[in-house]
């Protein structure tokens, strides 16, 4: 969770790499630091400070600091306790500089065999080890920085996002992307980099994004990228105003359809450097992670409206993955009932904003009881729930302006399934179901951009709902909190009054309910409840009530009178909650969209709940 930003021009960079840090610094702020060619003796000068970006500026401008060849970090801890020593940028024997984000897994054995011909580490991070190879091949082997890259990232393993510049070599940077993303801004005679094409919004419109396994060299006037094959390659440029494009519709009619389709660019997001091809990068969750989570014999967590659905989600997976038990508290009731803490139970608040205030009164009562640790999950790194829990994970979600949650409750989703993995691993789950859980995760973004497909589906079937007054959800497990959600969303921007009920629980008193103006809408995965879930939706159609069906394309169900079924791709029932989500967001739109209402701004809501 850092963020990375670098300039080649034929101006000093200094000031344009801070700012570029400060609109980054959303991604963390434990430390930040820059180095640049220095313009005055044409050596690394670098600058690193503890904190907000602010306290790096305050350190700039009490000596002469210049340059036109530099790069820029801030830091989220994941090796080594927050300080400036841990800070980025690392250098290695006053050459080589360089700026990572990532997880380099094998960072101890190189680190040794570093350590066995002579370079001294003065960091405890993995970074460390990277910039001197770099060194070793560049000063041993005679290559040029490039060359040293490339043969330097064939050595690491896990996650990686890396620029680098030399003394010896001032008028470019090299890049490498692997798990990591990084993009590139070009400009008229000087060319940028960074992790998030935000932090060059002040200086280009224009950027290349660079692929999986790319490597580039950036210099005044040109751009080399070489593909994960070493094979030369060109990658389009992309025209985006980033000033404007977290608070632009763009083509979109509204700011929440253009938070749905942005899932699976999100989602990618929230997985990039905390997972590899086989495993969770578990120091992604930070420096004191591994402690705590060797610790966790079960979960406690708290959460308000649409968070407190991810929370729900979450019990299921930990009980059926790790084999732990979980407890699941809306936060404005946690604090007002005799809490019992068994030993050895992690506290997990979760929260877009990490400014609602149950949730954050919740975690400080949590202060008082005896929990082996305080997990926040959250989309705000300066936030109050952030720098008050013991450690995190960012859901890297971006800016969400649409008050009904969308996009920022699958990445929540997704960060928590992640968190179930790394506990799972210590609680029996071995290594080859861990890896299938990876591949399903990697193929996440694609199966959300082929279930977004399903939109003009969706639309049409919104219109049966146009002219409803109540509307009834039904899931069955994991599925449903998912029904939950989808009521929430329904009932936030339509003011349609709908409940979500287990499926199972109809004839203990929903049914009643149901007649021929009642709509039923169910979601239905094709996972071992399917038979039950069957029976239960018998029980509406033969009582005259109108079933709308969003189910696996394999389970059996077509349309007739009484019901109307959208197919969903096939999906590993572990994602299923994270898929079958994005019909019911669609649906709730297009109703409230067909009704009229402010759908970005529904009455009486707010997006941030700060009051109790």
């Amino acid at each position: 969770m850092c963020g990375i930003v670098g300039a080649v021009a034929q101006r000093d960079v200094s000031q344009i790499l801070l700012e570029g840090l400060k609109r980054l610094e959303y991604r963390g702020y434990d430390s930040a630091g820059m180095a640049l060619i220095s313009v005055q003796t044409n050596e690394i000068d670098c600058i690193k400070a503890m904190g907000k970006v602010e306290k790096l500026e305050a350190s700039m401008k009490q000596r002469p600091f210049a340059g036109r060849v530099g790069i820029a970090h801030t830091r989220w801890a994941t090796h080594g306790e927050p300080s400036e020593r841990n800070a980025h940028p690392h250098i290695s024997d006053d050459e080589i500089a360089v700026v990572h984000n990532g997880i380099i897994e094998n960072y101890q054995t190189l680190r040794s065999n570093l350590q066995d011909v002579g370079y001294r580490f003065l960091s405890e991070t993995d970074t460390e080890a990277v910039v001197h190879l770099i060194h070793q091949a560049c000063r041993d082997e005679g290559l040029s920085l490039l060359a040293a890259v490339k043969k330097t990232v064939k050595q690491l393993h896990g996650a990686y996002g890396l620029s680098v510049i030399s003394r010896s070599e001032p008028d470019k940077i090299i890049v490498a992307r692997s798990g990591s993303p990084l993009v590139i801004g070009v400009g008229i005679g000087e060319n940028f980099i960074a992790s998030d094409a935000l932090a060059l919004g002040q200086v280009t419109d224009r950027f290349m994004y660079l692929e999986e396994g790319d490597i580039a060299e950036v210099t005044l006037t040109s751009v080399r990228i070489w593909d994960v094959n070493d094979k030369p390659v060109k990658r389009s440029i992309t025209m985006i105003t980033s000033e404007i494009a977290s608070t632009d519709k763009g083509e979109f009619g509204h700011f929440m359809l253009k938070e749905i389709y942005e899932q699976a660019h999100v989602i990618r997001n929230t997985l990039n450097g905390r997972i590899s091809d086989t495993h969770v990068l578990e120091e992604a969750f930070g420096v004191k992670a591994k402690a705590i989570f060797d610790k966790v014999t079960s979960v406690q967590i708290v959460a308000c409206g649409t968070s407190f659905h991810a929370g729900l989600v979450t019990k299921y997976w930990l009980e059926d993955i790790a084999r732990i038990p979980c407890h699941v508290d809306i936060a404005s009731d946690y604090r007002y009932r005799n809490i019992i803490v068994q030993p050895g139970t992690l506290f997990i608040s979760i929260s877009q904003s990490g400014e609602t205030a149950d949730t954050l009164a919740a975690l400080r009562f949590a202060k008082q009881a005896d929990y082996v640790g305080r997990l926040a999950i959250c989309n705000v790194a300066t936030s109050s729930l952030v720098r008050e829990s013991d450690f995190c994970l960012m859901t890297n979600a971006g800016r969400e302006i649409g008050v009904a949650s969308t996009k920022a409750f699958t990445t929540q989703l997704c960060a928590l399934l992640l968190m179930t993995l790394v506990v799972a691993r210590r609680h029996g789950m071995t290594d080859a179901v861990e890896q299938q859980y990876v591949r399903d995760l990697n193929e996440l973004p694609a199966l959300v951009t082929k279930t977004l497909e399903l939109d003009p589906e969706i639309r049409t079937l919104s219109k049966a709902l146009r002219d409803k007054q109540h509307a009834l959800f039904l899931g069955r497990g994991i599925q449903y909190p998912v029904a939950k959600e989808g009521a929430l969303k329904l009932k936030e921007i339509s003011y349609i009054h709908a409940e979500a009920y287990p499926a199972g629980e109809l004839k203990h008193g929903p049914l009643a309910l149901v007649d021929e103006k009642m709509p039923v809408i169910a979601t239905v995965p094709n996972d071992d409840l399917l038979a039950k879930v069957k029976g239960n939706l018998m029980e509406v159609s033969a009582r005259g009530g109108k079933l709308f069906l969003f189910a696996d394309e394999k389970a059996g169900f077509e349309n007739d009178r009484n019901c109307k079924v959208v197919h969903m791709p096939s999906v590993p029932d572990v994602l299923s909650p994270i898929i079958y989500t994005i019909p019911l967001q669609l649906l709730s739109y297009h109703v409230a969209v067909l009704k009229g209402t402010d759908v970005d701004q529904p009455r009486n809501l707010a997006k941030s709940v700060t009051v109790e």
